[in-house]
């Protein structure tokens, strides 16, 4: 199942406090990306993120899920509808993301 553009949007007006928060449409979902770096995305009209140390801190009761069959385990933020709380995590975050590696031509 794709994900809709009206919960893209609903989580992007989330994270509107957050400067430099992108999105990449791929294959029906959405990777989404903060300063540059993907920090997670939506599938299936869930947000998932990256498991990275300071996520698993901000969020130590979260489930991980599969964003789609055959890839890594991501943390379910549940508490989409927080705006402070997103906001907070991804600042949260940042640091431990690893940099976005530049495509080839």
């Amino acid at each position: 199942m794709a994900s809709s553009k009206e919960y893209l949007e609903f989580i992007l007006g989330k994270l509107s406090d957050l400067e430099e928060v992108t999105y990449r449409a791929m294959m029906g979902e959405f990777i989404i990306y903060y300063r540059g770096r993907i920090a997670g995305g939506i599938y299936d009209d869930r947000l998932l993120v990256k498991p990275v140390r300071s996520a698993i801190s901000y969020m130590p009761t979260a489930m991980y899920e599969l964003p789609y069959e055959g890839a890594k385990e991501m943390l379910l933020v549940d508490e989409v509808d927080n705006k402070e709380f997103l906001t907070g995590l991804f600042n949260a975050m940042y640091e431990e993301l690893p940099e976005s590696k530049k495509r080839r031509k």
